[in-house]
């Protein structure tokens, strides 16, 4: 098959036009033209007014080579390349350990999944609760302000993206097409199929929910075990190689390859990491508000006349400002058509989120608005100057900060875009009406981030709305804080077998190691650490 790209045609053009286009493109007969396929579509918005479906097609023709011959110096044409799945191994019957993985977010669930489907019959250890059983206790915080500290957005099965919108794009170098795996996982599980050809894929919280309860199946009917509520104490090391990990219940599970698929949230875990001498870095991360607008503003900013086209949906942006005191601000997480949700998982705490069903139906837009902050600036551990932890304590720092801003209820607290800008506490909502639950508690938000923070995002909101009119409405809302926007620290691997940098057996992965960003890349991340279990595995067996 060939590969043609940047096909462009109108929004609302007939079915008939794809193959009108690919005719013209190649200068062929209709009867060359076997059959074609969508491998992805994008949305070009530059011109509000006459926006365009931007397409990558996949042809098959009579005479290939001829027509590659005729189109060898055109960069838009070529041979599609081999976008499928191979596994690298496959267990032999009479194997008889078992690899082991923590944790079952995004990470966690493809590397269970791939070691099952390879055969290698892995246990997954989940600190939380079955996803339903989840859903349940996260429902809790938002409407009754009750937190459960193991089972919330952060923990338990399907990890913090599945209280997200579900988003399955990044900007991960992808050369062996591992995010075609994850998304065809997906498909298999029940998401739409147009997320293996949309440009920005994304699933919803509800449909995600199913997703992971028939992937959990499949690794089950493959000879894989998952215990939840199974919270991991403590990792036995010996002479610099993993043995086994202890449960909070007391029992201890015997291990040479554990994959740690923590998440960014899991600083208990940390923290024994960290005691037992497993190599962690401090490493950047970001902090700062949530952000909402009326969704039709960001509609018509973005797609002028063409707002509220069903085939567009609802629209999302992308903005980044440097600040002049050497700060940048970016939008962080954007949903469309979505709300801003709790994501705390300590008491005494507030961390704010955002979330999108897969209509993105919801009458607001939000998105973090946050600033890049690096180990310089956190403050040294108290008796540990040089611990790699110093973020992990400036996050509970200005999140214990925002609970008690917000009046110590989990409320969280908030201000108008206007009243920020011009430093003054806010009494009443205007025509944005927040989200969030358990309740936005209005205030001044000025000591709600460091000092360094407010006065770039300050800086930032008129200059966003430059790019998207109206960005700093008076009225749109502003909820703090946003602190859970990557992991903290970064568990250091090899780059040859992604075993930690210090501890032979101990595969670090996912957003809680520091390698990836996003339910894609996470799970990237977790296939590519699935096959270094394996192919290890397969060597110590020989």
């Amino acid at each position: 098959m060939l590969r043609l790209t940047e096909i462009k045609l109108p929004i609302e053009h007939p079915e008939g036009e794809i193959k009108a286009a690919i005719l013209e493109r190649l200068n062929i007969a209709e009867s060359d033209l076997l059959r074609y396929e969508v491998f992805k579509r994008g949305v070009d918005a530059r011109k509000k007014n006459s926006i365009l479906f931007t397409y990558t097609l996949d042809v098959e023709l009579r005479n290939e080579a001829a027509v590659l011959a005729r189109f060898r110096k055109d960069p838009h044409v070529g041979i599609t390349p081999d976008t499928g799945y191979h596994f690298v191994a496959q267990a032999p019957r009479n194997l008889n350990e078992r690899p082991v993985v923590i944790g079952m977010g995004p990470a966690g669930l493809f590397a269970g999944l791939i070691l099952a489907q390879m055969g290698f019959r892995p246990i997954i250890l989940e600190r939380g609760k079955a996803v339903r059983e989840r859903t349940k206790d996260t429902w809790g915080l938002w409407r009754q302000g009750k937190l459960d500290p193991e089972s919330n957005v952060q923990f338990g099965e399907g990890g913090a993206g599945t209280f997200s919108d579900g988003k399955l794009y990044s900007q991960i170098k992808d050369p062996r097409y591992l995010g075609r795996k994850v998304l065809a996982e997906f498909v298999k599980a029940g998401a739409p199929e147009e997320i293996m050809y949309v440009s920005h894929p994304h699933i919803g919280t509800f449909r995600l929910v199913g997703m992971v309860e028939k992937m959990r199946e499949t690794i089950q009917s493959l000879g894989g075990e998952i215990r939840f509520q199974s919270r991991v104490d403590d990792v036995e090391i010996d002479n610099g190689q993993v043995r086994a990990v202890v449960l909070s219940s007391g029992e201890r599970m015997a291990t040479n390859h554990l994959v740690l698929a923590i998440g960014h949230s899991a600083r208990d875990t940390f923290e024994m990491l960290y005691r037992r001498g497993v190599y962690i870095e401090a490493k950047p991360f970001s902090i700062g508000f949530r952000i909402e607008h009326p969704q039709s503003l960001i509609d018509r900013a973005r797609y002028g006349s063409n707002a509220g086209n069903p085939l567009l949906g609802a629209a999302d942006y992308k903005l980044v400002h440097h600040a002049a005191n050497g700060r940048s601000v970016y939008s962080f997480c954007m949903c469309p058509g979505g709300t801003v949700v709790a994501a705390t998982s300590e008491p005494g705490r507030v961390v704010t989120n955002g979330m999108s069903q897969y209509s993105r139906n919801e009458r607001n837009a939000n998105s973090g608005i946050v600033v890049g902050i690096t180990p310089e600036d956190y403050p040294p551990v108290p008796d540990d100057p040089k611990s790699p932890l110093a973020g992990v304590e400036f996050q509970r720092r200005w999140e214990s900060r925002a609970f008690e801003l917000g009046g110590g209820t989990y409320q969280a607290p908030g201000q108008l875009v206007g009243d920020f800008l011009a430093g003054k506490p806010s009494r009443n909502f205007g025509e944005v009406q927040p989200s969030y639950t358990p309740g936005v508690h209005l205030t001044d938000l000025s000591t709600a981030l460091p000092d360094y923070a407010i006065a770039a995002i300050r800086e930032a909101l008129p200059a966003f709305a430059k790019q998207i009119r109206g960005f700093d409405l008076a009225d749109a809302v502003l909820t703090g804080v946003e602190t859970r926007t990557s992991s903290p620290v970064r568990i250091k691997r090899n780059d040859d077998d992604l075993q930690s940098l210090n501890t032979r057996g101990l595969y670090p992965t996912g957003e809680g190691a520091g390698y990836a960003g996003g339910i894609l890349s996470a799970a990237v991340d977790g296939i590519k650490v699935a096959e270094a279990v394996a192919l290890s595995m397969m060597q110590a067996k020989n």
